[in-house]
């Protein structure tokens, strides 16, 4: 990836469930992953949710208790440490819905498919920081209807801050996908808009992805090795 001036850098990272994986947090797509446990039509979709929205708890619960045993590792560290050494010029966007980049420091982060850690109100939109454990006979703090659902964004349902995240890509000057399949849109087609606005695209993934050839760049291996690396040179 070529900096000529790190201050006119704007860097938009997007990560996926790759960069989360060495937290111990399952990925979905690969083999083994969760969706090879679940169905997905069964527990991410508001269909699935409208047929037995207990399970569905269920699910996200397990989920929930997952991402609060687990810590940050050093790629999310590493993504920290760049948004402070570069204070306003990183965005991160992630497909992830763990809490892992707030927690490791990074302020500067959209969770376009929604957050673990919030609940949501099916009915009037309220959204609050969940509990442990939740149940569809929990009311509303708002408008106390038995409404509540994980704040979660399901097959079929728009991603959110779509029109900040495009903002952001075509006014990046350089784009970077961590741990992403590359699979799932509107996010696979970021590398797309990104360099079509003119930036330059660098892959940091254990394996290509199905976008890969969109890159410029690529580097492959565990984000715990190559993302701490990437910034380090970043930042020489």
């Amino acid at each position: 990836m070529t900096v000529k001036n790190l201050s006119d850098m704007r860097l938009v990272v997007l990560t996926g469930a790759g960069i989360s994986a060495e937290s111990g947090l399952g990925t979905f797509r690969d083999e083994g992953g969760l969706w090879s446990q679940y169905d997905l039509e069964e527990v991410a979709t508001p269909e699935g949710f409208a047929r037995n929205p207990r399970l569905v708890h269920d699910f996200y619960n397990a989920r929930r208790e997952n991402c609060a045993s687990a810590a940050p590792n050093a790629a999310h560290h590493a993504l920290a440490r760049l948004e402070a050494a570069l204070p306003g010029q990183v965005m991160v966007v992630t497909q992830n819905v763990d809490d892992l980049h707030t927690r490791a420091g990074s302020e500067r982060v959209i969770q376009m498919h929604g957050a673990l850690m919030r609940a949501l109100c099916a009915e009037c939109g309220h959204v609050w920081p969940a509990p442990a454990v939740m149940a569809p006979e929990d009311p509303c703090p708002a408008c106390a209807r038995p409404a509540t659902r994980p704040d979660i964004v399901w097959f079929g349902e728009m991603p959110y801050h779509m029109d900040e995240i495009l903002q952001e890509l075509t006014r990046a000057t350089h784009f970077v996908a961590i741990g992403t399949s590359g699979q799932v849109y509107p996010a696979a087609g970021f590398a797309q808009e990104a360099r079509r606005a003119g930036a330059e695209c660098l892959e940091l993934n254990l394996d290509p992805s199905d976008v890969s050839p969109v890159f410029h760049h690529r580097q492959f291996g565990p984000a715990t090795r190559i993302v701490p690396a990437w910034v380090d040179t970043l930042l020489g």
